[in-house]
């Protein structure tokens, strides 16, 4: 297949067929949808269900929390891997709400390439816009896929513009639309000269294909009405003048996307979405870690933990970290040696996600990505080797926007609320300040849909009911430098000072004001709105 790098040796086969990817998205452009057609494509589930459809039929595969159930929104990043021809699938669905944002940006250092995903209607939207900017800053390739060209959307030129001038990407059609809204028809494929035709009676159908030679074909007059024709010529003809040619290299390098039109409700346009996947997205890639990167070919296993879901089991308490495999062949009952505490630990039971259904999974390659049960002892940005002391690096923890301090409904259970709390914070749902003076916790997160989810779930696990209270600070910033400046600055600044569920020390204040001042005050204590997420 397509390597990045020319002097880098062969993957092994096993390897070189996995394809690991996010699907990123402004809400309901679609994702969720897509997601599932790709399952039911992959042979997944025998029949997508409808977000939006009525009762049980609208409990989608990917969606296993019970607010995302009633509302239609992912909340959760959860992994699904399924074959797909050749090829084994890793597919990693991240929250498109911008309330987590934060869980969306650490499932993207677990993943080789994204699927983006546009509204025809809406084109570009801020959130694609956020998300499409980390996948620069980590050079993620990655392929576009314009979705609802069934309903009226806009013109296709238009589309193609706003994605390069908003994203600064070199867009290339890869297929290109036949007709939009009521008389969107189908596609023609640019890649694989074949006219592609939507079938709206079964939205599960897969739609027909006509080999056809080239756009002056007269079979075309047989399937396509003659305006709609003449369109589709002189459009192909401009887009081949003014938008460059579909370059492999380019494409991994993350400075090309190709496009594909379609309607994933409709089942069309996914499966050559899903070829191209296969045919231009990267084999697994190295990681970055310290004090070296991991190859995926290396012999050795190694992984890291970029995502920890707590209580995915409501009759268990139980938590499972998702591990992204960076390297080696792992085998059910290993042992590998978990790098932050230094201890082994006996891989005796992990998973394979299929939408909500898990199996044990026997085996798993670099690229997959797996599921360790564990009481606790597997924290987001854990590595987990077969002895040698690495560590992923790149895996971040952003200070929250918001600040409430929370309360149990009833006092006598602040122990358990401790508890619940504490769980949340390993699992990155949150931020948990315990202030350095007086009782009670400060609850931070990126965006106030949060603070619902966090209600709700601790009372759906715990049997707890909680209020949140306004609180007097706004901001929250890591407390950096030598431990013995740390430790006077927080002396002398008592009021301002809490600790994370790391122990870490943490400045609350609500005024810009006394973050410019500390800046003055303690020139050697470093103020940060950012920590990685380490040992």
């Amino acid at each position: 297949m397509l390597d990045t790098q020319t002097n880098r040796p062969e993957l092994p086969p096993e390897i070189a067929r996995r394809r690991t990817f996010a699907i990123i998205s402004h809400p309901d452009a679609g994702k969720t949808t897509l997601t599932e057609k790709f399952l039911l494509y992959g042979g997944a589930i025998q029949m997508a269900g409808q977000v939006r459809a009525k009762g049980e039929a609208r409990r989608t595969r990917s969606d296993f929390m019970q607010m995302e159930k009633d509302r239609g929104i992912s909340v959760s990043a959860s992994a699904m891997s399924f074959d797909f021809g050749t090829f084994r699938f890793n597919l990693v669905d991240t929250p498109g709400h911008s309330d987590f944002s934060e869980d969306t940006y650490r499932t993207l250092t677990a993943v080789d390439a994204a699927v983006m995903v546009i509204d025809g209607a809406k084109g570009v939207e801020s959130q694609t816009q956020k998300l499409f900017e980390v996948c620069r800053l980590r050079d993620l390739p990655i392929l576009t896929f314009c979705n609802k060209m069934d309903r009226e959307s806009r013109d296709t030129f238009d589309i193609i513009d706003e994605i390069q001038e908003n994203l600064a990407i070199d867009v290339t059609p890869a297929s290109w639309p036949i007709g939009v809204g009521r008389d969107f028809l189908g596609t023609y494929d640019m890649l694989n000269d074949r006219l592609e035709l939507m079938d709206r009676a079964d939205r599960n159908v897969v739609a027909e294909s006509v080999q056809i030679d080239g756009l002056d074909d007269p079979k075309l007059a047989d399937h396509v009405p003659e305006h709609l024709l003449k369109q589709l010529r002189e459009e192909v003809e401009m887009a081949k003048e003014l938008l460059p040619a579909l370059d492999p290299q380019a494409v991994l390098e993350g400075h090309m996307t190709p496009i594909w039109f379609g309607s994933a409700i409709n089942s069309f346009g996914v499966k050559e979405l899903m070829d191209g996947i296969g045919t231009y997205g990267p084999e697994p890639q190295a990681q970055s870690a310290e004090p070296r990167k991991i190859a995926p070919e290396e012999k050795k296993v190694a992984g890291f933990v970029f995502k920890v879901q707590a209580n995915m089991d409501p009759k268990h308490r139980d938590r499972v970290a998702f591990v992204r495999m960076a390297s080696g062949h792992f085998k059910r009952g290993m042992k590998l040696t978990h790098v932050r505490t230094k201890k082994p630990m006996a891989i005796s039971n992990p998973v394979l996600f299929l939408a909500s259904d898990r199996e044990l999974a026997e085996e798993a390659w670099a690229g997959d990505i797996i599921g360790i049960p564990n009481h606790g002892q597997l924290r987001i940005g854990d590595t987990l080797t077969e002895g040698e002391a690495l560590r992923v690096s790149g895996i971040p923890s952003f200070a929250p926007e918001l600040l409430q301090g929370i309360r149990a409904g009833d006092p006598l259970k602040a122990k358990h609320l401790e508890k619940a709390l504490m769980q949340f914070a390993e699992e990155g749902a949150a931020k948990v300040f315990k202030p350095m003076i007086g009782s009670g916790f400060i609850v931070g997160v990126v965006g106030q849909l949060q603070f619902e989810v966090l209600a709700s779930r601790i009372e759906m696990e715990y049997g707890l009911p909680v209020r949140f209270e306004q609180s007097q600070f706004t901001s929250a910033r890591w407390v950096h430098g030598e431990r013995q400046a740390v430790e006077k600055f927080a002396d002398m600044n008592k009021q301002h000072i809490s600790y994370d569920n790391d122990g870490d020390v943490v400045f609350l204040t609500r005024l810009q004001w006394d973050i410019d001042r500390v800046a003055r005050d303690y020139p050697d204590v470093t103020l940060s709105a950012t920590k990685e997420m380490m040992v």
